[in-house]
């Protein structure tokens, strides 16, 4: 996405800064204000924050002369850098009247003509791996402006907003159609190479490269799909305690899950709210918004289970990064295509890898042999996450464009279900 040139890093910033803008010029003023749950932040504090990690990584310490714009967003707008300073309470940004939508746009205005200032001439490797960074981190925060602006929607009763209005992009009820198109590949396994390879952008937590020993493996070629999950919805799969592993038992229980998340029952027969608004669940389309227990669950109940996180990467391992993703993507899982992927080929079984679903693995969140946690408060970008979460692999229908990788690991908690998440299954070859 990025270039280490002084025009080429100007370019890129200039390039994601407007993107942001325009995923958020579909929203009020009180779409942006709104937090729905601890989880979701508004999208004027993402809007807020993104500014602030450039204002505070980038334009404090590397730029002469740089005019604080408000030394108070330091405390409102700072997420978990605890080396940083006090922050606001994560679940009380919701209640964030001020500053305004107006007084965001002036800080996003602020900062970004210092660092137009900061790009204009030389650049030191350390700025540029710096902006670098903030970049990708700002992209992060572009396909949670979407995850978290949906779930503020959806919290509308009667009225179902959408977004945006249907596009030309990818629709419900093309392509494929479900269970029985599902077909198996097979794979030897063995010593295998996993991680990045340190030739271009990564997060720390996809190093260091190292090898592991895989037996050799099956993957379904696509995401399961919604006629896959509405059989195992038919076959009890939300009420056989023996599919669910104790903690996700607990929490069908405690939240009454019966469906995916924002599936309605309705007189003639469930329906999905989208970013497009409500529609018909579509059979073709990848099942979406599980948690990590569900996708386990269904796993079980098909005779199958979830990959690893390295199954997952050395299957994808040279393919294209194609598919329902980036700016042009429907923003809703899109059923599979009748023929192979442009651009991946027909000698290419796999389908799907990239774009539509996360892709839930069975690999813990957990530091590759050989981590170290970078110094200072960068350090505390990812590492600290490393505990109680599961990974995921392969972006999704609202993941930035440039911003995916085959090594790029995504991490949630078990139990949470707003992300764009679905599954594939894997089997023992």
């Amino acid at each position: 996405m990025t270039s280490n040139t002084s025009s080429g890093l100007l370019g890129s910033y200039r390039s994601v800064r407007a993107h942001t803008d325009a995923l958020t010029a579909p929203l009020s003023d009180e779409d942006q204000c709104i937090q729905t749950m601890p989880d979701v932040s508004p999208t004027k504090w993402h809007r807020a924050h993104v500014t602030w990690f450039f204002e505070t990584f980038l334009c404090k310490p590397h730029l002469a002369g740089y005019i604080e714009h408000d030394p108070a967003f330091g405390f409102l707008f700072n997420s978990y850098y605890e080396t940083i300073g006090k922050r606001h309470p994560r679940p009380e940004r919701g209640y964030l009247s001020r500053p305004s939508c107006a007084e965001v746009t002036a800080y996003r205005r602020h900062v970004d003509a210092a660092m137009e200032r900061l790009l204009c001439g030389a650049v030191a490797p350390e700025v540029a791996d710096l902006v670098s960074l903030g970049l990708h981190h700002e992209q992060q925060h572009q396909e949670l402006i979407l995850m978290d602006i949906k779930h503020v929607l959806s919290c509308n009763p009667a009225l179902w907003p959408a977004y945006r209005s249907p596009g030309g992009a990818p629709t419900a009820g093309t392509g494929s159609s479900g269970a029985g198109d599902v077909r198996w590949v097979g794979f030897e396994g063995g010593e295998i190479t996993v991680g990045h390879d340190g030739r271009s952008f990564a997060f720390d937590n996809e190093g260091p490269r190292h090898q592991v020993l895989t037996a050799p493996f099956r993957l379904a070629d696509r995401p399961v799909t919604c006629a896959q999950w509405l059989e195992f919805m038919a076959d009890d799969g939300y009420d056989t305690p023996t599919l669910w592993l104790s903690d996700g038992w607990g929490q069908r229980i405690a939240h009454g899950w019966n469906a995916p998340a924002y599936w309605h029952l309705a007189d003639d027969g469930w329906q999905v709210f989208t970013l497009e608004g409500l529609k018909k669940v579509a059979p073709g389309d990848p099942v979406c918004h599980l948690s990590y227990y569900e996708a386990e669950a269904f796993a079980r109940w098909a005779g199958a289970r979830l990959p690893t996180e390295f199954e997952w990467e050395h299957a994808a391992a040279g393919l294209p990064m194609v598919g329902n993703i980036g700016r042009d993507a429907g923003l809703h899982p899109a059923p599979a295509p009748t023929a192979p992927d442009a651009g991946v080929g027909a000698s290419v079984p796999l389908q799907q890898l990239y774009g539509d679903v996360w892709e839930w693995t069975s690999s813990p969140y957990s530091p590759y042999p050989g981590f170290r946690v970078a110094p200072g408060a960068v350090g505390e970008y990812n590492g600290k996450f490393m505990i109680n979460q599961m990974v995921l692999r392969g972006g999704c229908c609202a993941t930035p464009e440039g911003h995916i990788r085959s090594t790029y690991r995504n991490f949630f908690h078990p139990h949470t279900r707003w992300h764009f998440s679905g599954l594939r299954l894997a089997a023992d070859a």
